[in-house]
């Protein structure tokens, strides 16, 4: 039997949201406890990112190549990761982070909808009620 995700997110810009099935780990409690949040983002290749203010450190099973739609944490840079494609250091058609990240969980649906994110859009981060 699957236990359920622990968290459900949502993230809004100007052109459009989604929604996200966070697991129970370490770093996803750390993020619960700052959300909501407002924070800009930036885009690197087909991956959206953007700073949480959370500061936490990398976890065992911390990784750099992930799938499309991965929800992953940045310690490097204290941010969401969300790639949705290759970015400028992917070989082929994987995802690949700027460095290994801690997976917190998944986007649900397309993440292809994270190509509408332009950089410098605010990005808006919050709790889903269950």
């Amino acid at each position: 039997m699957q236990t359920p995700p622990s968290l459900q997110i949502r993230i809004s810009w100007p052109a459009g949201h989604l929604t996200a099935a966070l697991d129970d780990t370490p770093t996803t409690k750390a993020l619960a406890k700052a959300l909501p949040f407002v924070s800009t983002a930036r885009t690197w290749g087909k991956e959206v990112y953007f700073d949480t203010g959370v500061s936490v450190s990398r976890e065992t099973g911390a990784r750099e190549v992930v799938e499309p739609g991965t929800v992953a944490f940045w310690t490097d840079g204290d941010a969401l990761a969300l790639p949705y494609g290759p970015t400028p250091i992917s070989q082929g058609d994987e995802c690949r982070l700027a460095s290994p990240c801690n997976v917190l969980g998944r986007i649900d649906g397309d993440p292809g909808v994270l190509a509408t994110v332009r950089d410098g859009d605010p990005v808006r981060v919050e709790l889903l009620d269950a």
